[in-house]
């Protein structure tokens, strides 16, 4: 089959497109923006890329045109697409259809973790031979690629992917995940998120639920049980068995637990139904990894990997690119490049490094970008999330695709002369450079490329 793919060089899309090469499919593709790293990891499949939706894209003549959600009406290609009556679909409904079909399917949804416990849980499976397919929506420092149909061992039946909440396509506006035929579906969390297409939390809950509903009942729900937006969406109905993670108290007799060793940091005690199952040794930081470690571990036993051979996997996991990921350290001060962007992740990140640093200042640069924050609406919770960091600076296009439709410095103002705003990206890192200290902890976070920011200030540093 040829199938022509209407943005490409998103994540999701790029791992698509690298899965169909994988099964055998022509692959060609376009996006209003080519450029490297995703387009020459593309290229370097053999797979064509046209910059741009020209509509005369239509004469490439593929059996399948494969629509991302980046793609609206409007778009000069689909306009062109549905005037000719010719076959498309989504981007999830296809590899619902031809890649996941008659797998075993782990997926990992939840607005915090998605990524890095889909990473978590396709390492387990690699580590233990099960040789797992994936699709994650970053880089696995373990495997160095989002995206594999299986791995040297051949066709593997167990598939692991990253279950997105956000919606399909411009005509199908279920969440991505309703497309996976899932068998272990990890719900990992769940607040408020997507202000651009969910009115409130009970729209997402609701999403929850449909995914919930296309669980067999030979599945298995992974549910992180200190969550109540979680506990409704179960109470809504289930149809499948249930194990419950993050508990205490008396759930912890039918569930699973931790224990942290308050003399170390990087270790914590791993417990199902009260009973000790071994001990996490790594370098990750944070109760968020914690957390997500347990729904790795749970989500693998659904498949036959029993907790210890789960837990001595974890001890070789290397965390993903762009989580608390190292870019480089100059005169004693190091930069760290993160994907935080929601309120509630920004504070979980700071807070992870505050404990791994402890008294060392955190100089945390912020670029408050998804399409929440554009919007204003979790702007009121950015100083709350930042209250760990000793200095803060804020980066708000005024202008472009990414501009704010608020004042950055107002929205920080409660912080104090702690933190500061700027629109050039320019005069940030000089503000960031002066301010910086021998021992000092630079955090910058944002879920795009900032500009190339990071080496941008370090390269500052250097001078």
């Amino acid at each position: 089959m040829h199938i022509h793919i209407l943005g490409i060089c998103g994540t999701f899309m790029g791992g698509l497109a690298v899965l169909a090469k994988q099964a055998g499919h022509k692959v060609t593709g376009c996006d209003a923006n080519v450029y490297p790293p995703m387009s020459t990891q593309l290229e370097a499949q053999g797979i064509e890329l046209i910059e741009g939706f020209d509509p005369g894209q239509v004469s490439l003549q593929p059996d399948l045109f494969v629509i991302g959600n980046v793609v609206s009406r409007g778009n000069p290609l689909m306009e062109e697409i549905l005037n000719r009556g010719l076959a498309y679909v989504s981007g999830p409904q296809w590899i619902g259809e031809h890649i996941l079909r008659n797998k075993w399917v782990l997926s990992v949804a939840g607005t915090h973790g998605k990524t890095t416990t889909s990473s978590m849980l396709a390492w387990i499976l690699e580590d233990a031979g099960y040789d797992p397919g994936f699709l994650i929506g970053g880089v696995p420092m373990n495997f160095g690629i989002s995206a594999r149909l299986s791995g040297k061992g051949g066709e593997s039946p167990f598939f692991v992917i990253e279950a997105d909440e956000y919606d399909t396509a411009f005509f199908d506006k279920r969440s991505k995940f309703v497309h996976y035929r899932t068998k272990t579906a990890v719900l990992n969390n769940l607040e408020y998120d997507h202000a651009d297409i969910f009115p409130d939390l009970g729209a997402i809950e609701t999403q929850f639920h449909h995914l919930v509903r296309t669980v067999p009942g030979v599945g298995r729900l992974i549910v992180n049980g200190r969550e109540e937006s979680l506990r409704r969406v179960v109470a809504r109905g289930c149809w499948s068995e249930q194990e419950w993670f993050g508990v205490a108290g008396e759930e912890a007799a039918q569930g699973w637990s931790l224990r942290e060793h308050d003399e170390d940091q990087g270790r914590f005690d791993v417990l199902f139904n009260n009973e000790l199952q071994g001990t996490v040794d790594w370098s990750l930081t944070g109760e968020h990894n914690r957390m997500n470690a347990l729904a790795s571990i749970a989500a693998a036993r659904h498949v036959g990997v029993v907790p210890s051979v789960a837990i001595e996997a974890l001890s070789k996991f290397e965390s993903v690119k762009r989580r608390m990921e190292v870019r480089g350290t100059v005169r004693d001060i190091t930069v760290y490049d993160d994907f935080a962007h929601h309120p509630t992740a920004i504070a979980t990140t700071v807070a992870g490094l505050r404990r791994k640093v402890g008294s060392s200042r955190i100089l945390a640069v912020l670029e408050p970008r998804s399409n929440t924050m554009k919007l204003g609406t979790m702007k009121e919770a950015l100083p709350g999330s930042l209250v760990d960091a000793d200095l803060v600076f804020g980066y708000g296009a005024r202008s472009g695709k990414d501009a704010l439709g608020w004042n950055l410095g107002e929205a920080l103002a409660p912080l104090g002369q702690k933190a500061t705003a700027h629109d050039d990206i320019g005069t940030l890192v000089q503000a960031i450079v002066k301010a910086a200290q021998p021992g000092d902890h630079v955090l910058v976070m944002s879920n795009g490329g900032f500009g190339g920011v990071h080496q941008k200030i370090l390269d500052a540093l250097a001078r």
